[in-house]
């Protein structure tokens, strides 16, 4: 299967596919999945809407053959999946796939840590927003502590997981009071820390500007105590900005999606764990490619659909953001993979 490597509208190139497995989790983070809107009688997507392992592998060998070269494995709570180090196992043989990770709260990993890696998964990434229990247990909507996920932590590490990240979102007023608690805690232990500006992603979590806590205000109080060097990226197109402390403790990143837009050198699709192609975090619709493989599509078939859809991309909802363009409908992170 011959076909050329797509290209956008803006000229990026399609590298990184984000799969979501469910759209179910465990926990009810109110930047994410607010307990008031997905309560007890919220109505998740039925078993048969969702795509199979063997579904999921065929479309990532498609998007392998369009130059797509690693994978992030997202939810909802990708854990909850039954047997997911079956899925890992069957993306790692795609010829081509050369990166697979996960981004996970933490809850269930040390009991799946080795399958994982066995399996095949190369990187972990855990969400961790707070060091205090009760904040952090307000911010789940669990009231779950921070023990669990130190020990998810502690558990990755053990595993082999290099280098573990975690994953902080900022919330004035809420946690940035423990923007440089975090940093210390994770100081020469290997851990990189992702501070991550709160996003407006989808439409239920009661996102404002005014809640934003700057990514130059992160980098100016951790600086201030310890000195900050910047760091090249790890491959074009990352999403957090990189730095070294400059005596040599490690490194943490930040991503600033809401004050210093990186839309220009975006090469990450998503699909959905219904089987919809998301060419942006911020899309309000997506495209069916579930019908595609269910309606007995070939591999060629697919491979041409997707590349078509990238071709046609035009997204760039955070440059449009920083212009104070009015706000669209979005599709819910939960749904459609962060």
């Amino acid at each position: 299967m011959a076909i050329p490597t797509p290209t956008d509208t803006r000229g990026r190139h399609l590298r990184d596919l984000r799969i979501s497995v469910t759209d179910r989790c465990n926990l009810r983070c109110g930047y994410c999945m607010p307990a008031e809107v997905f309560g007890p009688d919220y109505k998740f997507l039925p078993k048969a809407d969702i795509l199979s392992y063997e579904e999921i592998t065929r479309l990532a060998r498609a998007f392998a053959a369009l130059g797509v070269t690693k994978l992030r494995i997202t939810g909802g709570e990708p854990l909850l999946r039954r047997d997911l180090p079956q899925l890992i196992a069957q993306l790692r043989a795609v010829q081509g796939i050369e990166d697979i990770a996960l981004t996970t709260n933490g809850l269930l990993l040390p009991a799946m840590a080795r399958d994982l890696k066995a399996a095949g998964l190369n990187r972990v990434t855990i969400s961790l927003d707070s060091l205090d229990d009760a904040t952090f247990g307000r911010m789940n909507g669990k009231g779950v502590g921070v023990a669990p996920i130190l020990k998810a932590v502690e558990a990755a590490q053990q595993t082999g997981f290099a280098p573990v990240k975690l994953n902080m979102v900022v919330q004035r007023g809420v946690n940035d009071h423990e923007i440089e608690a975090m940093a210390l805690r994770w100081r020469g232990t290997g851990v990189v820390v992702r501070f991550i500006e709160f996003m407006d992603v989808g439409t239920t979590n009661g996102w404002r500007m005014d809640d934003v806590l700057p990514a130059r205000e992160i980098m100016a109080r951790i600086n201030a105590r310890w000195p900050l060097q910047s760091a090249d990226p790890n491959y074009p197109g990352e999403v957090a900005s990189r730095w070294r402390y400059a005596d040599g403790a490690g490194e943490i990143g930040v991503i600033s999606s809401v004050t210093n837009t990186f839309c220009g050198d975006c090469t990450r699709a998503r699909l959905s764990a219904r089987g919809e192609l998301f060419t942006c975090l911020f899309a309000a619709k997506g495209h069916d490619l579930r019908a595609l493989v269910r309606n007995g599509g070939s591999d060629e078939s697919l491979a041409k659909a997707i590349a078509a859809i990238w071709r046609a991309r035009d997204d760039r909802y955070s440059e449009l953001r920083a212009a104070n363009a009015s706000p669209v409908p979005k599709a819910e992170m939960s749904y459609l993979g962060g």
